[in-house]
């Protein structure tokens, strides 16, 4: 049993999270899915009625089921997230003229983070 004050800020760190995804649906730089996922386990905590209604949303609720049952990231997410990676770093590299190190830096994150999305299953 998870005690009610943490059920508390389970469910308000979830709806923080569903409006932060909404408005990463209308704004390119933001995304959607990972807020979402995190809304999800937010739920998972404190509302299973609210969990089951975005496991069920007919837009959001194929890919956090994709995710959840196979860890599965569908190829056109992985090559819409690598692009926008790749731009990012770009915008990154011309807008700020980084040093050395902080551009090995970031690149290294970048690459990591583009290796663990191409890497998972697609549905």
């Amino acid at each position: 049993m998870i005690p009610a004050a943490m059920r508390v800020l389970y469910l308000c760190l979830g709806w923080l999270m569903v409006a932060t995804g909404i408005v990463g649906a209308f704004l390119p730089v933001l995304p959607t899915t990972p807020f979402l996922l995190v809304a999800l386990w937010c739920f998972s905590k404190s509302s299973p009625k609210l969990e089951a209604w975005l496991l069920s949303h007919p837009k959001f609720g194929p890919s956090l089921r994709n995710w959840r049952e196979k860890g599965a990231i569908p190829r056109r997410a992985k090559i819409a997230a690598v692009s926008l990676m790749t731009m990012s770093y770009g915008i990154f590299w011309l807008g700020t003229a980084p040093t050395p190190l902080r551009a090995s830096i970031v690149a290294a994150v970048m690459l990591g983070a583009a290796i663990f999305v191409t890497t998972r299953p697609e549905p």
